[in-house]
């Protein structure tokens, strides 16, 4: 996603908005919502919904309540109510899409504090909002540098300024319990600030930050995924994927969130196989599942004992022979029932570059060997006969 201020300039360099997520259009922000009912009006007597989403740096959203009555609308600048003093945010979402959203996220209309919306932000605003956001990173170098001297087990992945710049909040990852009360006292003297410490998880860390992951588009967690469910190394193996901690991790160390889109289909397609350890009985010997094929539906077992020879049954016929091991019957052989595992594996390949020859650059190499050597034939030839023709010295003498 990009604004039209991110789009490629001269030399096919990018030109970058420079607005580090709070881009005025809304287009190149983390966590963008599209309101598809901006369009539609409501019905007669109808009342819009006066709560409002506004987001922050990095994906922070917060509702407030527009008891101003503004005319808003996704992409402008608010000054909204804080704690103490005011902060400033873009508006992502208003109208009844809100309501939606608050009742996904459990949010009450009627809480007991309401924050609400002051106004829209003034250019003196906006001036000491961005202010405050370029002293945020020299900050965050200082102030890891602080943690590191006093021996501190935890690491502060980011700074967050309120947009009055009255107040900073200071988001740390740690392990264990950690004793930073020397280390407030340092900001304070330093910064010249209130500071409040916000301590998250891996998760909301790497949310928060961003970044490109092992499939080669942003994290999920900081573009879309709002929601993290706890994930299991069982996902990994009901998907038959190798239990490598370093290709199953992702970038905040823990599983990544993407092995569960898909185990649900997986799970679904494993009830029509039989369980593995279950073996199956024959007359030639008791045959152990060696492998699945999910997708295809196939299985492969090898008799105790023949571990090199895999016999390939469908889902069908082998549940058809566990049920006729339940009567305490036995059937022949796996064979009668194998699938032959010599495969056409040949492709037909279209032609998808149209009258033309893919190998119409291509020359035999035994072609040419044969011209090269006619060439080397012709050479000869031609020696010989301009050597015959030359007049000999020694009968001219």
């Amino acid at each position: 996603m990009g604004c039209t201020n991110c789009s490629t300039g001269k030399d096919g360099q990018p030109k970058g908005c420079k607005n580090n997520g709070t881009c005025g259009t809304d287009s190149c922000n983390k966590l963008t919502v599209f309101d598809w009912l901006s369009n539609m009006t409501l019905p007669n007597g109808s009342t819009p919904f006066n709560w409002v989403e506004v987001r922050f740096k990095n994906g922070r959203k917060v509702y407030y309540k527009n008891t101003e009555n503004l005319t808003l609308s996704i992409g402008d600048i608010v000054a909204t109510q804080a704690a103490s003093g005011h902060d400033i945010g873009i508006v992502t979402l208003s109208g009844e899409l809100v309501k939606v959203q608050m009742k996904r996220k459990k949010i009450s209309e009627t809480p007991e504090e309401i924050f609400k919306i002051y106004r829209k932000a003034s250019q003196k605003d906006i001036d000491i909002w961005v202010e405050a956001r370029e002293k945020e990173e020299p900050m965050k170098v200082k102030a890891r540098q602080f943690a590191i001297d006093l021996r501190l087990k935890m690491k502060i992945s980011d700074i967050e300024f309120q947009g009055d710049a009255s107040k900073a909040t200071f988001y740390y990852t740690a392990d264990e319990r950690v004793d930073f009360r020397e280390l407030i006292k340092l900001f304070a003297r330093e910064f010249r600030t209130r500071i409040e410490m916000k301590q998250v998880g891996l998760r909301q860390e790497a949310a928060r930050l961003g970044g490109i992951g092992s499939c080669g588009r942003e994290l999920c967690c900081s573009t879309w995924l709002t929601d993290f469910r706890s994930v299991n190394t069982s996902a990994a193996r009901y998907q038959q994927l190798s239990l490598n901690p370093l290709k199953l991790a992702g970038q905040c160390g823990k599983l990544k969130c993407c092995l569960n889109y898909e185990l649900d289909a997986y799970l679904d397609a494993l009830k029509a196989f039989p369980k593995t350890e279950v073996k199956l009985r024959t007359a030639k010997g008791n045959a152990v599942c060696q492998k699945t094929d999910i997708f295809k539906g196939h299985m492969w077992y090898a008799y105790e004992g023949e571990w090199m020879n895999w016999h390939k049954l469908t889902t069908t016929q082998a549940n058809e022979i566990i049920a006729i091991n339940a009567k305490n019957e036995k059937v022949a052989s796996l064979e009668e029932y194998a699938i032959d595992l010599v495969e056409d594996t040949k492709v037909d390949f279209e032609n998808v570059v149209g009258q033309d020859s893919l190998t119409r650059f291509d020359t035999p190499k035994n072609q040419r060997r044969k011209n090269n050597n006619r060439r080397k034939n012709n050479n000869n030839r031609k020696n010989k006969n301009n050597r015959k023709s030359r007049p000999q010295n020694n009968n001219a003498k």
